[in-house]
């Protein structure tokens, strides 16, 4: 066998690639597959803004189409801070944010910039790729497995025990996979503690950071808030690096235009990190992305209209779910909050069907599902929680809402066959 490095041959290949293969190889041989496991958007559902689209298409016919600025073109930095400090009150010069190709190249720059080979970093599960960031700078994993009690997001309580030598905390609100968000109280709490932390730690020793991924902020529902670090606590602004883009805003997955801000010398370590990787948004997205962000009236109209075609498919399924819950049915789910997500719970493990086929582990339920109500769901073991877990994520962005009702019969069916 080839010998490769250490990181390539102890990589975690993707779990949510792995389920994609095998639905993929269903609806090659003609199966109806109801798809709720990737985190995108189906374009003829959910297109980008039409403005944008348009001045994305005017910096092509531009000749737009040379190396950007490492950090990216200052029209859209400037775009972005405007953005930010308009509509959620953080006022950051330009020059601290970093433009990249959506938000991963710059979750691997943060970690690259702060972590050391062996330094703790710690993170909540369930949660996106942490486990891998982790991997890539060999960091030591400190997880922290969080309750639905809690609507899966860490408590101060939960995360102080592991603050002592730790270089990072990663966060994200609203959370995926959850859809949940942060209450004002329990990040309130976090905060203070690495505050506290910090005022601990001696002068030239590295401080407790923030990584606080915020790429669902503008799709909240209902009563629903989004709050982050620094708002509540301005002197949190020297250890906080935010993680943003338009990827989930603006339904613009493959746009690929995301930004980090935070302090000034952390955005400088990572903008070297990523010249040399090179993984720059394009030039003309910069570009059409620069001046969409200025036309507000576009902005508000679509943000308003997503939300609210997002939150219908949530909720459809929700209330269905809870229907077949309170019929009796092994089912269960959280209200909708935030993002494009459902969490939803099924209870059947140690079952049998009619047929006699035992459902013995979560991934027993996950085949099931697939199997027998050609559903498709994300369990929470994809996102780092333990591989018991009865959770599951399910994304709303490539749904046609006509076609929930069929779905929820499917589910029904299935769950009638076992005994």
């Amino acid at each position: 066998m080839l010998k490769l490095s250490h990181l390539a041959e102890t990589l975690i290949p993707s779990e949510i690639i792995k389920l994609g293969n095998e639905i993929n190889d269903k609806i090659r041989n003609g199966a109806k597959i109801y798809n709720f496991t990737i985190g995108d958007f189906d374009p003829s559902i959910f297109p980008i803004p039409q403005s944008l689209e348009d001045e994305i298409v005017n910096a092509y016919r531009n000749k737009k189409t040379n190396y950007p600025p490492a950090n990216g073109i200052a029209p859209l930095r400037d775009s972005v801070a405007n953005f930010i400090k308009q509509r959620l009150g953080l006022d950051y010069p330009s020059s601290s944010f970093l433009i990249s190709g959506g938000g991963r190249p710059l979750i691997y720059a943060a970690y690259r910039s702060i972590c050391n080979e062996g330094e703790k970093v710690i993170y909540p599960v369930p949660s996106w790729n942490n486990n891998h960031y982790t991997h890539f700078v060999s960091g030591e994993h400190i997880v922290v497995e969080t309750t639905a009690e809690n609507n899966f997001l860490p408590t101060a309580e939960e995360l102080i025990p592991h603050f002592k030598d730790a270089s990072l905390l990663a966060l994200c609100s609203p959370l995926n996979p959850t859809g949940t968000v942060f209450s004002k109280d329990q990040l309130s709490k976090i905060c203070e503690a690495v505050l506290e932390e910090n005022k601990t730690r001696t002068e030239g020793q590295k401080p407790l950071f923030i990584l606080y991924d915020q790429i669902y902020w503008t799709l909240t529902y209902g009563e629903s808030v989004h709050y982050n670090p620094v708002s509540l606590y301005p002197e949190l602004k020297e250890y906080t690096i935010f993680i943003d883009g338009i990827s989930k805003a603006f339904c613009a997955t493959g746009v690929r235009v995301g930004w980090a801000f935070g302090p000034s010398e952390l955005i400088d370590k990572m903008k070297g990190i990523l010249s040399h990787i090179g993984a720059w948004s394009p030039m003309a997205e910069q570009f059409g992305t620069a001046l969409f962000l200025k036309k507000d009236a576009d902005v508000d109209t679509f943000l308003s209209n997503t939300k609210k075609a997002i939150h219908e498919r949530l909720t459809t399924i929700y209330n269905g779910i809870i229907q077949l819950k309170n019929a009796g049915y092994p089912i269960d789910a959280i209200s909708p909050k935030a993002a494009m997500y459902l969490t939803i719970r099924f209870s059947f493990k140690n079952k049998k069907t009619r047929n006699g086929l035992e459902i013995k582990t979560t991934e027993d339920m996950t085949s099931f599902l697939l199997n027998n109500a050609s559903i498709a769901i994300v369990p929470f073991a994809a996102f780092g929680a333990n591989a018991d877990s009865e959770w599951y994520r399910l994304s709303v962005g490539t749904c046609h809402i006509e076609e929930i009702p069929q779905m929820l019969n499917n589910l029904k069916i299935a769950m009638d066959q076992l005994t």
